[in-house]
């Protein structure tokens, strides 16, 4: 059944959360984790792509796999640090390529091209993230039937564009991304659960636009998430983001803290991971 939910949680103090996050440190990563990573270069069509892979080398064993997608500045250290903090849980990561040869920006208006030639294309944005999926899965550390994909901003639109692809996943993780509204069908074609970690104050994503998507989206049978957060606006997770280029968009250690322990939590459920 849909879990939905639009409460907006209290504000924590800032030593709870001080303390909370020495705690969730120290419990997060494996001991003796070491981290590895590389690049791998890809294709979609007579594009050429360039992801970066990141898993911890404790073991042997096949792991679940997340496929991690980039904001609107292309593949950077951003992206790539999310991956490498996945692997230090013990999942392989692998940053995807969406705009090609691994490039990026700090230019909002070369930014804002490249984003919106790939949205203004579903088929081809869908395209990229299948063909990030695929690297992930076909990487040796990772256990193909168990993999996730999350986004942020740009990169959580692609993901919900990858689930209405109805790709073979087990969820999607959404990190103040746009919202676009499935069609109908788009909205059958779901395959896996859904999670969208929403600022409740992102003047990006009107509340309009967020109940429509609830309304498309209930139309499904699928197991959907929606967590709203108390005076967060758009990209909360990155700490680059200040609000100097936009007020409207900065970041909230509470709310990144908290989206993060909630993507952890839904991993737990969709990947079955015994404690």
């Amino acid at each position: 059944m849909p879990r939905y939910s639009t409460w907006k949680r209290p504000a924590w103090s800032i030593s709870s959360f001080l303390f909370g996050s020495l705690i969730f440190s120290a419990i997060g990563t494996p001991a003796h984790a070491a981290v590895r990573e590389s690049t791998v270069k890809y294709q979609d069509g007579d594009q050429t792509l360039q992801g970066f892979l990141a898993w911890d080398d404790a073991n042997d064993a096949p792991r679940p796999g997340v496929l991690v997608v980039h904001e609107w500045w292309g593949l950077n250290d951003y992206a790539k640090g999310r991956a490498r903090q996945l692997a230090a849980l013990g999942y392989v990561a692998f940053a995807a390529d969406i705009y090609g040869d691994g490039k990026s920006t700090k230019d909002p208006k070369e930014s804002g091209k490249w984003a919106g030639e790939m949205m203004g294309n579903p088929a081809k944005l869908r395209a990229r993230a299948v063909a990030g999926l695929a690297q992930l899965k076909a990487q040796k550390q990772c256990d193909g039937k168990r993999v996730a994909a999350i986004g942020y901003c740009f990169g959580g639109a692609t993901v919900l564009q990858l689930a209405y692809s109805g790709a073979e996943l087990n969820g999607v993780v959404s990190f103040h991304g746009s919202l676009p509204v499935p069609t109908a069908d788009e909205a059958k074609a779901i395959k896996c659960s859904v999670l969208v970690c929403h600022g409740a104050a992102d003047p990006f994503v009107k509340e309009a636009t967020a109940q429509q998507w609830r309304e498309a989206i209930a139309t499904s049978s699928h197991d959907w998430q929606m967590i709203y957060y108390s005076g967060a606006v758009h990209a909360f997770t990155n700490p680059e983001a200040d609000g100097s280029f936009n007020p409207g968009a900065k970041y909230q250690a509470l709310a990144d803290h908290r989206s993060w322990a909630d993507m952890r939590q839904f991993f737990d459920e969709i990947f079955a991971v015994k404690k």
